[in-house]
């Protein structure tokens, strides 16, 4: 499938006045961890596999730490989960406070499992995570369209752009974090700076990759001189780039990771393409800050536009991601499109959930 996303240029908001309806409820959207490890089955702390339902974790950590008796920093988890979804995921606390356990019961809270470990769970310790998604509304036509979009993402991959959860309800959080940064506003709240900060980065990131697929849209279309144009390269510097068997097209000095995780790296183009298309490695963009190894030559023209001076820890991002299409099924007489799939950590649900609305329809 061409073009696929020629439309999709992930600015809020959406008009899904026309596609199938999801709202995240717990009965139409779940999550389960996968963590980053097996657990040792030995040592000091003890590991709870849980599952919750309409709380956040901060609140079900809450719940558990004041049945324990324990302040929640004692308290391990990998990441933070929805609140409105019914959702599993590990936390670690010291094995001492394990009998506390034994009495605890939570209309909202069900703890499914427990291991020991030799230490605590950090923040980013999971491989990724499962979803399951019921979407509605959805009429025949859109069925067969969704099918084909999911072979298509199976196939090829989605851009990899921060989700609405980073930009709060109005959208605009980085409006704020790019005052902060400006010096315009001042905030005392270490927490909430750092927040709004991080979500300036974050639309700075996802501007790049829309401007990376943009590039990738017009090779699809149009001859390398005329992008090399559109975009005020270098005569010459596009060569050879349409002909890539990858529909997000690589540059020259892009920067990489091994996929799904591992360490940044340079490698020739012609040996990306063949190990990009194998999933093994995948392209990584800015988050600009402090501390952040940069893009080179033709993939750093792009990524200097989006290289902001901000006081406060750069990164790199995957710009593309693998998502697992695990299984699908269509419940005609109710209308429901239901879907399982597995994401890397840090990949948004909603994103791929957006990605389906923009296309569903073209």
């Amino acid at each position: 499938m061409e073009s696929i996303l020629s439309e999709f240029k992930y600015i809020w908001p959406f008009n899904h006045q026309n596609s199938f309806d999801f709202t995240s409820t717990p009965a139409t959207f779940s999550v389960e961890e996968v963590p980053l490890y097996e657990f040792s089955g030995d040592g000091e702390h003890l590991i709870i596999k849980f599952r919750k339902k309409s709380l956040t974790t901060w609140e079900a950590l809450d719940i558990i730490s004041s049945h324990i008796g324990i302040k929640k920093r004692e308290i391990g988890y990998a990441g933070l989960k929805d609140k409105h979804a019914v959702t599993i995921q590990h936390i670690s606390l010291p094995r001492k406070y394990e009998d506390s356990l034994n009495s605890f019961e939570h209309p909202q809270i069900k703890i499914l499992d427990r291991f020991y470990h030799n230490n605590k769970i950090r923040v980013g310790h999971l491989k990724g995570n499962k979803f399951w998604m019921r979407f509605k509304r959805v009429k025949n036509a859109q069925r067969v369209k969704l099918d084909t979009l999911l072979k298509w993402i199976a196939a090829n991959g989605m851009p990899n752009y921060f989700g609405v959860q980073r930009f709060g309800n109005s959208g605009t959080n980085y409006l704020e974090g790019k005052a902060l940064v400006d010096g315009k506003i001042k905030i005392r709240d270490r927490k909430k700076r750092e927040f709004l900060i991080s979500s300036y980065q974050s639309y700075l990131f996802n501007q790049l990759l829309a401007k990376r697929v943009e590039l990738s849209n017009l090779l699809e279309s149009f001859k390398e001189q005329e992008v090399e144009s559109i975009f005020n390269f270098p005569k010459g510097s596009l060569k050879g780039v349409k002909n890539q068997e990858n529909f997000f097209k690589l540059l020259d000095g892009d920067l990489y990771m091994h996929y799904p995780y591992g360490r940044i790296f340079y490698e020739e183009l012609e040996v990306a393409q063949s190990r990009f298309l194998q999933k093994d490695i995948s392209p990584t963009g800015l988050i600009a800050g402090k501390k952040v190894k940069y893009a080179q030559s033709l993939a750093f023209e792009l990524e200097k536009l989006y290289d902001y001076k901000i006081n406060q820890q750069g990164s790199r991002r995957y710009f593309w991601v693998f998502p697992e299409i695990e299984k699908k099924s269509f419940i005609s007489e109710e209308g429901w499109y239901e879907l399982k799939f597995y994401l890397p950590k840090g990949s948004y649900a909603t994103v791929l959930v957006d990605f389906l609305r923009g296309n569903i329809d073209q």
